[in-house]
């Protein structure tokens, strides 16, 4: 079992194993997602993105827009991967790509990133931090349940990490997900696991201390609430420096 983590270094190197995993095991579409409002996309893409030369992969870096990817060109000195904006050339899958990022994609270049997500086939595609999900804009209606079904369904999660009021929602590949909170010790405590991501309506009902089933197969309840809240706002506060 992988333990929450307690910085940014951390988190982002658990997603790169996790991702790691992911490819190694042949998982084609993915999404890294580290559910904090204030957190930029461009230093968590920089730490991010060697796990794909680690592994040897030629890949293309994405960002909505070509402002952004021009911005981030300069700021990583020009490597030697391509960085793009989304809408920025046609034509962007090639022959001998194998991978794609994508950073923070929004629902705005929704059907741009599936129309390459289609060309791209087999390559690994991996939406890092994805806002695709905007309600407002894909719409709740017949065409947004198309949309789901079709492409956004597809998207394996296989990182995850979203603090809630006083929990953590976590999932590292290749573990299943996990809600996690506090003890009276000061050390977390795994409270329940779950096969796929847990409905809002499961996770008040074992925060709210209904019983649930444990990592063991055992009853739990909520754990009572310690130093969480404080702790958490450390977390964030050194997530978004």
């Amino acid at each position: 079992m992988t333990d929450i983590p307690t910085s940014l270094e951390t988190a982002i190197a658990q997603a790169r194993e996790a991702t790691r995993a992911a490819i190694q095991a042949g998982v084609p579409r993915m999404t890294v997602e580290f559910v904090y409002p204030e957190l930029k996309g461009m230093p968590v893409a920089q730490q991010f993105y060697p796990v794909l030369q680690d592994l040897g992969l030629s890949f293309k870096l994405f960002f909505p827009d070509a402002g952004a990817a021009a911005l981030a060109r300069r700021d990583w000195q020009n490597p030697e991967f391509v960085v793009r904006g989304i809408g920025e050339l046609q034509g962007q899958v090639e022959a001998d790509d194998q991978a794609y990022i994508f950073v923070e994609p929004s629902s705005i270049e929704v059907s741009q990133v599936e129309d390459i997500c289609n060309q791209a086939g087999d390559k690994f595609v991996i939406m890092l931090n994805p806002k695709l999900e905007d309600v407002a804009t894909i719409g709740i209606g017949y065409a947004g349940r198309q949309l789901r079904e079709r492409f956004l369904n597809t998207l394996e999660a296989v990182y995850y990490l979203r603090p809630m009021a006083d929990a953590v929602l976590f999932r590292c590949y290749p573990n299943p997900w996990q809600l996690w909170q506090e003890t009276d010790a000061g050390a977390y405590t795994c409270l329940a696991e779950f096969p796929q991501r847990p409905s809002g309506e499961a996770l008040d009902r074992i925060l709210l201390g209904e019983a649930a089933t444990g990592a063991d197969g055992e009853s739990v309840v909520k754990a009572k609430r310690g130093g969480f809240l404080s702790e958490l706002q450390s977390f964030i506060r050194a997530l978004t420096q």
